[in-house]
């Protein structure tokens, strides 16, 4: 029987951890850790981004800002005012929302961040750290993917491993991560030739191409973990039918938005062959809000001296 790896709930107990370990220290008189997010521009799915960052943060008693630039901001001007941030003490976590303007050239803001403050781990130092076994800040989804496995009590150590997607932010993390959890792990993308035989291989199945219902159940064995990073606006109903044939939910919800969130993931062909898969929406998307919190909690006890949480 297939189960259902809740992100929602995954969340909240990272969420809950994340406050204890925050009001421990505070009655030990230390800092309270300080996330700053930077937003450039007015992109909307930006702005609902940052704000459940700062309002997660407030749940569970660290402190936030929000610095908004207008969209005709300068690169000097940007970079400028991460120096700033670099040099402020009581910051641990500075968060740039992307995508930025074109004006403004991604990584030279993303190297410009101190790596200590990298809540997002996407600094070259903390991408070498990942790489090298040492300890630093790792991406939020991939981290979050890890931490919901275990939580659920899934096997790692020996599995193999399948991640559709190489993109710097979940697929290639995603290998380094598992790698350090001992599984053996391979990494397809647009190039692989006779993409189901490899995915077939996995006993843990990640998809995170962008490609709404790409993976079916064709690419999939019996019995395969299958987590969806994906999460696309699916707008043509006769397609949302033939992904999720007499889902009245999603029905309910294209025609109340005209759209429905979807994944990479053919749900409803290929959940019963797996054995634990997550859902879109309510699997993944909720643990990278959680694990960017936990990351700015992390980068502030190392920062003020403090033993890492467990």
């Amino acid at each position: 029987m297939t189960q259902i790896l809740d992100g929602k709930t995954g969340a909240a107990e990272i969420r809950a951890e994340t406050a204890a370990s925050a009001r421990a220290m505070a009655e030990a008189g230390a800092r309270p850790p300080q996330l700053v997010a930077v937003l450039v521009g007015e992109d909307p799915a930006s702005q609902v981004y940052v704000g459940s960052k700062v309002k997660g943060c407030a749940e569970v008693g660290m402190l936030s800002r929000t610095l908004r630039l207008s969209a005709e901001t300068s690169e000097d001007e940007l970079l400028a005012l991460l120096d700033d941030l670099n040099a402020d003490d009581a910051v641990d976590g500075i968060l740039v929302q992307l995508p930025l303007p074109k004006q403004i050239h991604e990584k030279r803001v993303l190297d410009r961040i101190d790596p200590d403050k990298d809540v997002d781990g996407f600094h070259p130092v903390n991408v070498g750290r990942l790489w090298l076994d040492e300890d630093g800040l790792t991406p939020a989804t991939p981290t979050g993917i890890v931490a919901l496995l275990k939580r659920n009590g899934i096997k790692l150590s020996g599995q193999r491993a399948v991640i559709v997607g190489r993109s710097a932010i979940v697929g290639k993390p995603m290998a380094g991560l598992l790698l350090r959890e001992s599984c053996t792990v391979t990494v397809c993308h647009s190039r692989t030739v006779d993409l189901p035989a490899v995915t077939r291989q996995a006993d843990i199945l990640v998809a995170a191409i962008g490609r709404p219902g790409m993976i079916g159940p064709e690419h999939v064995r019996d019995g395969a973990v299958v987590i969806d990073v994906g999460m696309s606006r699916l707008a043509d109903g006769a397609e949302i039918e033939r992904l999720y044939p007499g889902d009245a939910d999603r029905r309910r919800q294209f025609e109340t938005k005209g759209y429905t969130l979807v994944g990479d993931v053919d749900y409803t062909h290929v959940a019963p062959k797996a054995s634990w898969i997550t859902p879109v929406p309510g699997g993944v998307g909720p643990l990278t809000v959680a694990m960017v919190i936990a990351n700015t909690l992390k980068a502030s006890r190392r920062r003020q001296g403090l033993p890492a949480v467990p």
